[in-house]
């Protein structure tokens, strides 16, 4: 029940540094919360009645010392030699608890906005294909609506091409 709470307790606090991201920096887009969990791709493009190539999700990832953030297409997985070959290292994912620590969101809610400490964040080529992705809003529950490059126009992301379909 403790771990629960706290799990809740962070997500509020996730989702709320999301809102203000976007009051700020974005007023005209809206977050987006649904009644029930969207942390997975498939629940997220059911919930959001969109396919799940069009939900953006963001990986978290280490590369040297540094944590890096990668915003790709839902139905995408990291092609790992296109990584290697931009990175010049093999793909590391965070585990659970780097990811909160790090960017300040639960998993199934990890988004490039309202990060608690700053990242480089990439935004992968595949997304470009769609008017409109869905990427996650701080809790398994949130989500905004969103154009691909107005995306990473507000998260100063750079886009790259890691992707495989």
């Amino acid at each position: 029940m403790r771990l629960r709470s706290e799990w809740s307790r962070c997500s509020a606090m996730s989702l709320s540094s999301v809102k203000s991201f976007f009051a700020e920096k974005a007023p005209d887009i809206d977050v987006i919360e649904l009644p029930r969990s969207t942390a997975t791709v498939a629940l997220a493009a059911e919930g959001h009645g969109v396919e799940p190539a069009q939900i953006a999700k963001t990986l978290a990832l280490r590369v040297a010392d540094e944590v890096i953030l990668i915003v790709t297409r839902g139905d995408a997985r990291l092609d790992n030699k296109k990584y290697k070959a931009l990175f010049s290292t093999k793909a590391r994912m965070l585990d659970f608890h780097e990811v909160e620590e790090e960017t300040g969101h639960p998993v199934g809610g990890v988004c490039p906005f309202g990060l608690a400490r700053p990242h480089r964040v990439y935004c992968d080529i595949s997304l470009k294909v769609f008017d409109e992705v869905v990427p996650a809003a701080g809790a398994p529950h949130a989500a905004v609506r969103i154009n691909p490059d107005r995306m990473a126009q507000l998260a100063s992301a750079e886009w790259i091409d890691v992707s495989a379909i």
